[in-house]
């Protein structure tokens, strides 16, 4: 889904149906980063904080060069600022957020992400390539967190 409010500024969300629970899904996303290159080595090599408390709002620079903004673990949500890298080559802002739902009536849950960005000029694509990104590594994570249980 692609929502705009100018040619440079946008709006990108996926859903990911997850069998894993709301609470374990957040928890290795907040309170165990350093364990998402296990889960998907794939598309994660690696994860460290380098100042600050895992799974803490600190405003810190981490390892993969985003900001954690905001964590809500009452409602499995997390925001984050992206501030170096490759992705800042081509946007001259990126925010992602994520959150885990419980599904209705079933076991499983349903991850939502949400990215809001502004391209540094009109050549630059649209980042569908990172949310099909975040899709791949929730599944990933999905299945990780299944086989430790």
């Amino acid at each position: 889904m692609v929502e705009e409010a100018s040619s440079l500024v946008g709006i990108l969300e996926t859903t990911v149906e997850l069998k894993s629970s709301p609470e374990k899904f957040h928890d290795i996303l907040n309170g165990r980063p350093h364990h998402v290159p296990n889960a998907s080595p794939s598309n994660i090599q690696g994860a460290e904080l380098q100042e600050g408390e895992m799974g803490q709002v600190d405003g810190e620079a981490k390892v993969l060069k985003q900001r954690i903004e905001s964590i809500d673990p009452e409602n499995n949500r997390a925001t984050y600022r992206i501030l170096e890298g490759d992705v800042m080559n081509k946007y001259k802002s990126f925010v992602v957020t994520f959150q885990v739902t419980p599904k209705e009536g079933e076991p499983g849950s349903i991850a939502h992400w949400h990215f809001e960005y502004e391209k540094i000029n009109e050549e630059v694509a649209h980042p569908e390539t990172l949310l099909q990104f975040a899709v791949e590594v929730s599944k990933e994570i999905d299945a990780h967190l299944l086989s430790e249980d």
